[in-house]
């Protein structure tokens, strides 16, 4: 017997202690049972003051099943024990075969707390903690654990890992030694790389947002030109004979709004002569003869201003213009069965402009052309480089050929390496290939049946309550944190300031590995984001050594502190070594 129990308030117990506390080793964090008749209810000692133990509960065992919470309070007559290790694999569910080992558990120190991977696995969850508190290895420990305490082949995993730093390729390279059915694959942002493949994203299976993201548009009236711009990319990406007729009417109405929008002579010959020197066909261009009565000239010679200020044969380009001009025909997005890059883009969107006449308003003119000009940044950068995808491909092989060797063999682990380029096209990156992987995973005839995991280190760069919403509708992150689940497409957010993070993606977080934390800032957001987070838990986080965390989410049942185990190979995230770095012998 522990004690007797003296005082019950709320989810507090006050316990005389009538054994030696010197005889038990770090006993506060320990677990006690107040058991009377069938009833068992858990708590934990908090603190011992004049021999009398505060204990806080934390939930019952019921027909051999934990159930967390403090419902149910003991009586003052039940018998107080220090809990067995029997009971505390009722809690922590360590009876279950498809589980890997953490850690230790700070309290118990021979006592190991497993992780339950299908409860953790099928829910969004989020790591977080100071820089250099163990966040990275819990990661690289985790992932390593599915493959190698695996007791059936996990085959079928796909986890897309955005790895910030590059500092996971060494943790992961070797992980189908223990297996030669596991593979790992890095993508990686460097342009110079000979050892890992580079990121290559086909421009086409880009949609109207995923475009916008790119360009980074901040104005809902950008939207309406992406989109003109995208249904009028075949025109100009396809085979000429195969849209010549499409391409010739809608290069024909351009150039009829022109001349009949403009008054001045010397200004329609200005802009139609630049519209056909950018825009033109075999059968529409500044070349071609024009036939009247028994002469000819060139459409471009009609357009001579004479001695008059007169346009010289006006009335003939506008005859010919209306002859290309056919029944009105929809412009609609791309199907997706055919490819263009990124200038066959550059190009339908500056006709775009062109055709809306927004060059000419000063009204529209900046959040307009801006596009235009993000997008030949894009085009004329390093980064053009990761949408030069040189063959075609469908949306569910190129997914298929994220996940495969260059052998053909299935990947489970896939590393995007994002060290090489700017925070905010990292974000980019990120929020298309989440948005790729979320329209295609909700197409899927069965549902949840090809489960895909997200995991974003330094997720605050990434998950914010950006302006998303306010342009194209949406956030991604918060989109996939609210709807993904059902479909099998699972976020992990691995971040130091978690009080960054969009609210909506990180409430909808089910499972927690949060390690020392002292920003009053981020402890105060935990605190509010996380029901089950008392104060007392709260405080505990500001003294963790690196490498404890606490746990808690529905695959842990309670919280609880633990010491993890390191992975092996671990991920070069450590401390620089000032020691090694400053000196030197003499």
């Amino acid at each position: 017997m522990l004690g007797k129990i003296i005082g019950i308030e709320e989810n507090k117990v006050l316990v005389k202690l009538d054994i030696n506390i010197y005889e038990i080793a770090n006993i506060i964090g320990k677990n006690v049972i107040f058991v009377e008749g069938e009833n068992k209810i858990i708590g934990e000692i908090t603190n011992i003051n004049n021999g009398i133990a505060t204990i806080t509960l934390v939930g019952e065992i019921v027909n051999n099943n934990f159930i967390y919470g403090d419902i149910n309070k003991p009586s003052f007559a039940s018998s107080v024990k220090l809990i067995t290790n029997e009971e505390l694999d009722i809690i922590f569910r360590n009876n279950n075969n498809n589980s890997i080992i953490l850690g230790n558990s700070f309290a118990y120190r021979n006592y190991q707390i497993k992780l339950d991977i299908n409860t953790f696995f099928s829910n969004h969850f989020a790591i977080l903690g100071n820089t250099g508190s163990g966040k990275s290895y819990s990661v690289a420990k985790i992932i390593q654990s599915i493959f190698y305490q695996a007791n059936k082949l996990p085959y079928r995993t796909n986890i897309f890992l955005f790895d910030a730093y590059g500092e996971y390729q060494r943790a992961f390279n070797n992980i189908g030694d223990y297996n030669e059915n596991i593979n790992y694959k890095v993508y990686t942002t460097n342009v110079k790389s000979t050892t890992n493949e580079i990121v290559k994203i086909p421009f086409w299976l880009l949609g109207v947002d995923d475009i916008a993201l790119l360009l980074n548009a901040n104005n809902q009236a950008q939207i309406p030109i992406i989109e003109k711009a995208l249904k009028l990319v075949a025109y100009f990406a396809k085979n000429e004979e195969t849209v010549i007729k499409q391409k010739n009417d809608i290069i024909a109405r351009c150039l009829l709004d022109t001349i009949f929008a403009l008054d001045q002579p010397h200004e329609v010959r200005n802009k139609v002569i630049s519209i056909l020197s950018k825009f033109h066909t075999k059968d529409l261009n500044l070349e071609l003869p024009l036939v009247k009565g028994g002469w000819s000239r060139t459409l471009r010679q009609c357009l001579y201003i004479d001695e008059h200020g007169k346009i010289a044969d006006i009335e003939s380009v506008i005859t010919y213009l209306e002859s290309l001009i056919g029944d009105d025909f929809e412009l609609t997005f791309p199907d997706g069965s055919f490819s263009y890059t990124l200038n066959d883009f550059a190009t339908a969107l500056e006709f775009a402009l062109v055709s809306e006449g927004t060059l000419n308003s000063d009204h529209i003119y900046d959040y307009a052309n801006i596009l235009k000009v993000r997008l030949n940044t894009i085009i004329n950068s390093e980064y053009a480089t990761y949408f030069d995808f040189t063959t075609y491909i469908n949306r569910e092989n190129y997914i298929k050929w994220l996940l495969t060797t260059n052998e053909g063999r299935k990947v489970q682990v896939i590393n995007f390496n994002i060290n090489y380029v700017d925070d905010r096209f990292a974000k980019t990156l990120v929020k298309i290939y989440s948005k790729l992987l979320f329209d295609y995973i909700v197409t899927l005839k069965k549902r949840a049946s090809l489960p895909f995991h997200i995991v974003l280190e330094e997720a605050h760069r990434y998950v914010q309550n950006d302006t998303d919403t306010n342009v194209i509708g949406y956030n991604i992150f918060d989109r996939i944190t609210k709807e993904g689940r059902k479909y099998g497409l699972i976020l992990g957010l691995i971040s130091q300031r978690p009080s960054e993070i969009s609210e909506t993606a990180i409430s909808q977080c089910s499972n927690f590995l949060i390690f020392k934390m002292f920003h009053p800032k981020d402890l105060t957001f935990i605190n509010a984001i996380i029901p089950n987070a008392e104060g007392s838990i709260i405080s505990k986080l500001k003294t963790l050594h690196p490498g404890t965390c606490m746990i808690f989410g529905n695959a842990f049942r309670m919280p609880v502190l633990v010491t993890l185990d390191k992975p092996n190979p671990e991920p070069m995230s450590s401390n620089a070594d000032i020691n090694k770095s400053w000196y030197i012998d003499q």
